[in-house]
């Protein structure tokens, strides 16, 4: 998902696309900090540190772990995911100083909160996608109909 500006670039793909990310990371960091009593940051540094190391351990740790656990994945129709991200979130407020965690439950809770705020910012960045591909879609003539046949296909019975 990218929001296009008018070089070319997009918001999250062009020159300051991590840092984009990091900064919305940081801002659900210090919501789920403000909304659960068992999780507390200790200062700013904190909060983009703890970004940097969840980011960190999202791209690298929990690719593994999901591979591990791969058949009690299944076998809970993917509910253990939210384990794994609890336990990312553990290791998370193991390495970082001034972020604390107080337990598995405190943990599965963050996750969820972190999901959904960043679910919540990148909505103006979806809308904004959305609109750029209908819009490119017309201007370059690939626009289907609405049973997803071009102009050009034919139903024969």
């Amino acid at each position: 998902m990218q929001i296009t500006i008018n070089s070319g670039d997009s918001f999250y793909s062009g020159h300051g696309g991590c840092l984009t990310r990091l900064m919305l990371l940081s801002i659900a960091v210090m919501v789920g900090a403000w909304l659960l009593p068992g999780v507390t940051v200790g200062s700013f540094w904190a909060v983009l540190l703890t970004a940097i190391v969840i980011s960190l351990l999202d791209n690298l740790v929990r690719p593994i772990l999901i591979v591990i656990t791969l058949p009690v994945t299944v076998l809970t129709l993917g509910l253990f995911l939210f384990v794994i991200n609890a336990i990312i979130i553990l290791m998370a407020s193991s390495i970082v100083n001034g972020f604390e965690v107080s337990g598995l439950g405190s943990a599965l809770l963050f996750s969820l909160i972190l999901t959904a705020v960043n679910y919540l910012l990148e909505l103006p960045n979806r809308y904004l996608m959305r609109k750029e591909l209908k819009q490119r879609r017309q201007e370059t003539g690939d626009d289907t109909d609405d049973e997803g046949f071009t102009p050009y296909e034919e139903i024969k019975d």
